[in-house]
């Protein structure tokens, strides 16, 4: 006789992300593991006095969510600034703004995030000026919904020392200078607005803690079992190890090290202790984390060719190829897997060549590094994933669904690179894995959300190539494909027995929902290690 089950799914329509076994009816929960997949009748077996039954009542059931791109700490911590998402105009901002002062009088810096890019009349982005009119008397700071620009008042400009320039940015920063010789208000990347951001009060411990429960429970409410965090150091793994020790971690979590274009060869040493420390089944390590380039809204993503209109601009990078080969080789070399932040199609091809010359230079293994982003790629290099065993791990939410004036994105590439943008499709067909992610905070955690971008794209213009996604092909990479992404397919991103029981439950059966409709849908359980984490 079976030993009885803790939880029970029963008249549920499974889909498993396993090919030799791809539906069941039910699955049985045992501790921290799978322990049955199949039919109801066999389920029953498993029933016992203390197990909680869920009917299902045919809606899905699937493998726990598995961000690939994720930013928990910063992103949790940015909750409590001015939510700007969806601010179309001046006047909006003005109002959320104006809101966001009264609720928090006792705030010495004003920090706002989610703003899109050309949002006032007549330019592309705010000046000080602009913000001086709206807040004068303290500081404020806000930054675009990619991170990779930020938008500050005369308050903080000059607190920082950034009002008359003159201060070094560092590679691929840019302080924006008006024609009266101070500063504009924008500055592009963290070497211009680094000074600024380094003198706005931290929280506290406590403050820290309990935003972090906050970034939790939204993941839980997604459906998000495990993220492939995109930043991190020591001390950031020592916080998540901590949580899970007092069993608050509801969420498994992977913590590269991050590294800077300053950083020594010999510091990456630190992301080999973080691998050694952290080898449990929620907290992981192992790999690190590289900027190659910035972003297209802001010119500072690097391009093989001229941005539209812009003769001789292709951008900027943080690494020169030389000094990023040189990285690569030792990241390589230590046994590290390899994430680089690439928005362009120079900076992808870039970081390709760089892993070529670790290959070159180490001896092939099963390295698993992985591209994050992909905006653009050049169609030479889209066969080079497959040879070179390279994760391409994207976001759905990031492309533009269609070409909007409102979304700077088309415009900066030009029409004539509309067919290799957000290349979804052409980099599966050509054999690469693909892993999906959001890149919460930058949008939102939504896989739900996801998956409707990623089913329902339709070509910018007529001819284009279609990169829109199957259902199927699309949560393989939010499930299977993304625990192969971090070495972890043997121990999850599938439904199938001995595997960790980390599991979401849908409203609906998604498979009978129109692809229309997919945004409708709602987690209404997820289950994290064998332990209900959210529950509608």
């Amino acid at each position: 006789m079976s030993p009885s089950a803790d939880l029970l799914f029963l008249h549920a329509s499974v889909f498993t992300a396993d090919p030799s076994y791809p539906q069941a009816e039910a699955v049985a929960v045992s501790g921290h593991l799978i322990v049955f997949v199949g039919n109801i009748a066999d389920a029953e077996a498993w029933r016992g006095p203390a197990t909680r039954v869920i009917d299902a009542h045919g809606a899905t059931l699937l493998p726990g969510f598995i961000d690939s791109h994720f930013h928990l700490l910063g992103g949790s911590l940015g909750l409590d600034d001015a939510q700007l998402f969806g601010v179309g105009n001046a006047a909006d901002l003005t109002e959320r703004l104006a809101a966001y002062a009264a609720e928090n009088p006792d705030r010495d810096w004003l920090v706002g995030q989610g703003l899109n890019y050309g949002i006032m009349p007549g330019q592309l982005n705010p000046s000080r000026h602009d913000l001086d009119r709206i807040v004068s008397e303290k500081p404020l700071i806000l930054y675009s919904y990619d991170f990779h620009t930020v938008w500050a008042n005369s308050r903080a400009l000059e607190a920082a020392g950034l009002l008359h320039g003159g201060v070094p940015t560092g590679p691929n920063s840019e302080i924006l200078m008006a024609d009266d010789g101070t500063a504009h208000g924008e500055l592009r990347e963290s070497g211009a607005y680094g000074p600024a951001l380094a003198l706005i009060p931290p929280p506290d411990d406590h403050q820290k803690r309990s935003l972090l429960h906050k970034g939790l429970r939204q993941a839980a409410e997604e459906g998000i079992t495990s993220v492939h965090n995109m930043d991190g150091n020591a001390e950031q793994l020592g916080l998540y190890a901590a949580l899970e020790d007092l069993g608050e971690l509801t969420l498994r979590v992977y913590v590269p090290y991050s590294v800077k274009p300053e950083t020594s060869a010999d510091a990456l040493h630190e992301a080999v202790m973080m691998r050694e420390l952290a080898t449990g089944e929620m907290v992981r390590s192992g790999a690190a984390k590289f900027f190659m380039d910035g972003v297209i809204e802001g010119y500072t993503g690097l391009l093989v060719d001229d941005y539209a209109g812009m003769p001789g601009n292709v951008g900027s990078a943080n690494y020169s190829a030389e000094h990023f080969n040189r990285m690569a080789i030792e990241c390589d070399r230590l046994g590290l897997q390899i994430f680089v932040h690439a928005v362009g199609d120079g900076a992808v091809r870039r970081v390709l060549d760089g892993y070529e010359a670790a290959r070159d230079a180490n001896g092939p293994r099963d390295s698993r590094h992985r591209v994050e982003h992909i905006e653009l790629v050049h169609p030479d290099d889209v066969p080079r994933f497959a040879e070179l065993g390279v994760i391409a791990s994207m976001q759905p939410l990031h492309s533009p669904m269609s070409v909007d004036s409102a979304d700077v994105w088309p415009h900066h590439v030009g029409p004539e690179r509309w067919e290799h943008s957000f290349a979804w499709q052409a980099l599966r067909d050509a054999g690469a894995r693909v892993a999906f992610g959001s890149d919460w905070n930058v949008v939102s955690q939504s896989v739900m959300q996801g998956l409707h971008a990623a089913v329902n794209r339709t070509p910018w213009r007529e001819g284009d190539p279609d990169q829109k996604q199957t259902l199927t092909a699309a949560l393989i990479s939010y499930t299977h494909d993304a625990a192969f992404a971090e070495f972890q397919e043997h121990r999850k991103g599938q439904i199938r027995v001995g595997t960790l029981a980390d599991l979401v439950l849908l409203s609906d059966n998604l498979f009978e929902v129109p692809p229309t409709d997919i945004n409708g849908v709602r987690p209404i359980m997820t289950v994290c290690n064998g332990r209900v984490v959210f529950e509608a």
